[in-house]
């Protein structure tokens, strides 16, 4: 089951107010790190800092993609819609909030590999390319994007969470599937450099297609491939991962 994309129609409010989340979250990560190269690691923040930051992260790539299904949640809301659906976001982004522990523990472990001799880092970002490639062909993306794809069951089901909890737990759960579906994408992230603002722009048109876009599963297999494809190519240009080997090819938007 491959899902078809979800659709926007007419009064979708809530679908414009996380774009613009989005875009203000973009703002931010433009204004703050656009003129930074990309650079391993953690990039000196603390975990609370790296927190803040990956969350932020997440809710410019991840909330663009979101948005329909925002806006098809929103109308089984008949009271109380705005605030319902902060409570929806808010919770969704908590559970990418939460990803970023692993995130900070991921990245703090490979940033000292660019530290290290310039083949551990190539085979490592081989590794992290190789990983990403696999998942991306494999069933369980296939499950998770398809329920990101098409939640009109997913959105019968939240129907029938009972209490003042319901748009919490429907925004949690929608959440771990996207976090299912992407975390592969994401990990990406480790080998081109954790603020890398021009793989962040691919990274969320990757996504974005991949959920909204009619043949978006084969854009996930595309993307799986062109992964593997990485992972052997690296050894020949280590500057594809500047997180993990120290090339130079990943520089903010405004150093380019």
């Amino acid at each position: 089951m491959t899902g078809r994309p979800v659709t926007v129609g007419r009064g979708a409010a809530p679908a414009g107010l996380l774009l613009v989340a989005a875009a203000a979250a973009w703002v931010w990560v433009v204004a703050r790190w656009g003129g930074m190269a990309a650079m391993p690691g953690t990039m000196g923040l603390g975990l609370p800092a790296f927190l803040a930051v990956w969350t932020l992260m997440m809710a410019a790539m991840m909330l663009p993609g979101t948005a329909p299904v925002a806006a098809l949640y929103a109308r089984t809301i008949t009271v109380h819609r705005t605030p319902r659906m902060v409570v929806f976001t808010v919770a969704y982004l908590l559970v990418w909030a939460a990803a970023g522990l692993l995130a900070y523990g991921l990245v703090t472990g490979l940033g000292r590999v660019a530290s290290l001799p310039a083949a551990t880092g190539t085979a490592v970002a081989a590794a992290v390319f190789l990983v990403s490639g696999v998942y991306q062909l494999t069933p369980l993306k296939d499950r998770c994007l398809a329920r990101c794809r098409s939640p009109v069951g997913q959105l019968l089901r939240y129907a029938s969470y009972p209490g003042r909890s319901r748009d919490l737990r429907a925004g949690t759960h929608h959440g771990a599937f996207c976090l299912g579906c992407c975390w592969s994408l994401m990990v990406l992230l480790a080998a081109f450099g954790v603020m890398n603002l021009w793989a962040m722009v691919v990274l969320t048109a990757v996504i974005t297609a991949e959920k909204l876009a009619p043949a978006g599963h084969l854009v996930a297999r595309a993307v799986g491939i062109a992964s593997l494809a990485l992972a052997v190519a690296v050894f020949w240009f280590p500057e594809l991962a500047p997180g993990l080997t120290g090339g130079g090819a990943g520089t903010g938007m405004t150093g380019m």
